[in-house]
């Protein structure tokens, strides 16, 4: 789901980098060196599941897992993905001048799953790990399709009817990868649970 060189605007262009830099510099604020190692395995994760292509009848569609970065890394999410999407760039996943509307795209969705999967908090649930871990993965990549059928209709009314199959693309893809980050989620729950971003300390006493 990368835009490729060529295909949107200058202006559509600009403001992905704009956006980009806006992204960067408030996620990346206050780093510490131990959590370099974390985002650097959620980087590469990234950017593996990109090359794992399932068939749908006459096409394929990948895995993007933004969702489950935005899990395990929280706001840290939009750096990862940065990284991944430059470093994919490289590889034929897009292209140079619109690194910008990638990294806003794919990093804006997994921030916003970060979101939903902080709501897990306000409600009492049985597996509400597994439960909001799948709905943080679907609307992740829903909003990536939201912002890459966006760039599409903005850059033309040509591209009109290809955002509309993004729209409908991006529907089953909310379910593949809502289902992929549930599990994964429900079993990083069971197995280490500091692996996943704003856990509640529980005081003693």
């Amino acid at each position: 789901m990368h835009i490729a060189d060529g295909i949107v605007s200058g202006p559509v262009i600009g403001a992905g980098f704009a956006g980009m830099a806006l992204l960067a510099a408030a996620t990346m604020r206050n780093v510490e060196m131990d959590e370099i190692p974390k985002l650097s395995v959620a980087a590469a994760v990234f950017f593996v599941a990109s090359f794992i292509h399932i068939p749908l009848v006459v096409a394929s569609i990948h895995l993007i897992l933004n969702g489950l970065v935005g899990v395990i890394l929280g706001k840290r999410a939009f750096v990862a993905i940065m990284l991944g999407v430059i470093l994919q760039s490289f590889f034929g996943f897009g292209g140079v001048t619109v690194i910008g509307v990638n990294a806003v795209m794919l990093g804006g969705g997994a921030l916003l799953a970060y979101g939903v999967w902080q709501l897990r908090h306000y409600v009492s649930l049985p597996n509400k790990e597994v439960v909001f871990g799948a709905l943080a993965g679907a609307f992740g990549i829903f909003f990536s399709g939201c912002v890459l059928a966006l760039a599409l209709v903005t850059t033309g009314e040509a591209f009109l009817v290809s955002a509309k199959l993004v729209i409908q693309y991006h529907l089953v893809l909310m379910v593949l990868e809502g289902a992929v980050t549930g599990a994964c989620v429900g079993f990083l729950a069971k197995v280490k649970p500091d692996l996943l971003a704003g856990q509640r300390k529980v005081q003693a006493g």
